[in-house]
């Protein structure tokens, strides 16, 4: 079996019900992907929650960092996750430990077995390989 993403009109709708996003992999980095996304993210009005056990503890970019999704301390509406996609099945096992919605990889980022392992648990908003703010810049 493998994983295809929701319709582009779920996908919308997962970002306009959104107020909480947890950023697995939140970078310090002003110039890496992950923390370019947060930024735009911020700029869209969402609450922000860095997910790096290497930061956590630290504020950055005015996100609070914390160690993994069970640390943060409300509904997450999207886990959006930068790290490489043989890290997904454990970001996966970490969602489901957290209070969490929808699970999203970025783009170039899929896992049929991270996506098993939600599905198996009955969560279905899965989101693999789209970028946030693509989308974000879709609904413009």
């Amino acid at each position: 079996m493998t994983f295809q993403n929701p319709s582009q009109e779920k996908i919308f709708q997962y970002l306009d019900e959104a107020k909480v996003i947890a950023v697995v992999g939140l970078s310090d980095k002003p110039e890496k992907t992950s923390y370019q996304i947060a930024d735009v993210l911020k700029s869209h009005g969402y609450k922000l929650y860095g997910i790096n056990p290497k930061l956590a503890g630290k504020i950055i970019n005015e996100i609070p960092v914390v160690e993994n999704l069970s640390a943060v301390p409300e509904t997450i509406d999207i886990v959006d996750v930068f790290r490489r996609s043989e890290f997904l099945p454990d970001v996966a096992k970490d969602f489901l430990t957290a209070d969490a919605k929808v699970f999203w990889a970025q783009l170039g980022l899929s896992s049929d077995e991270a996506a098993r392992i939600l599905q198996e648990k009955g969560f279905t908003d899965i989101v693999m390989d789209r970028c946030i703010k693509i989308e974000l810049n879709k609904k413009a």
